[in-house]
């Protein structure tokens, strides 16, 4: 599946105009696509670095990831954190795991990653804390129910990034499950009253959502 709704030739100028990522992460999209299975999991620069910046911008501390796949957005988020900011990431693919950790372990920022391996919505059950920013991006099936069980531990004014939201145009007409779950997560989004959001047509869809008031 292609992952971009605009023309080719204008997706890379906008990457081309955009902010350059550190070598480490030039270097995990290589080994990523060489060494992994479906490498398109990966956020990819554009996204990568639209994270880092709103998560330098809006002050965050602390992040929750759902979907953490090879590090790729949680590297970023973490260079856009404070030396004692922290990135609690939910991953379920223990190769994965393996994979992110050795580059966590050369990155500067590394030190700033938690990593909870199992099902994000058993984890997300656990947690204590309260969370700057929710970036999901995991299973489809779940994304309302990642939304819902992640709405009550964000900060009054924090982020809730959420990536492939328009799912390759088919939250147009949905047609199964993942399209359906999508699709209402958006339309839940934008009918609430404590949320305002704006949702980008970033490579797949960002929809990027601030919590106005405790639910």
């Amino acid at each position: 599946m292609n992952n971009y709704l605009v023309k080719p030739d204008i997706e890379r100028y906008c990457s081309d105009m955009t902010s350059e990522e550190p070598e480490l992460l030039k270097e995990l999209i290589e080994t990523t696509n060489r060494e992994m299975d479906y490498p398109i999991k990966l956020s990819g620069k554009q996204v990568g670095r639209t994270l880092k910046l709103l998560t330098a911008i809006s002050q965050a501390r602390t992040v929750l990831e759902i979907g953490m796949f090879t590090g790729y957005s949680a590297l970023s988020m973490a260079e856009g954190l404070p030396e004692d900011g922290k990135v609690v990431c939910c991953e379920s693919n223990p190769r994965a795991i393996e994979f992110a950790k050795r580059f966590f372990d050369r990155s500067p920022h590394g030190k700033k990653i938690e990593v909870h391996f199992g099902q994000a919505l058993n984890t997300i059950a656990t947690l204590k804390q309260s969370f700057d920013i929710v970036f999901i991006d995991a299973d489809k099936r779940n994304y309302f129910n990642y939304l819902k069980a992640t709405l009550p531990l964000v900060n009054d004014g924090g982020l809730i990034i959420i990536d492939n939201a328009l799912w390759q145009g088919q939250v147009i007409d949905p047609q199964d499950d993942k399209d359906r779950a999508i699709d209402d997560m958006n339309r839940f989004i934008h009918e609430s009253d404590t949320l305002e959001n704006c949702f980008l047509s970033v490579r797949d869809g960002l929809n990027v959502v601030r919590k106005l008031s405790s639910i």
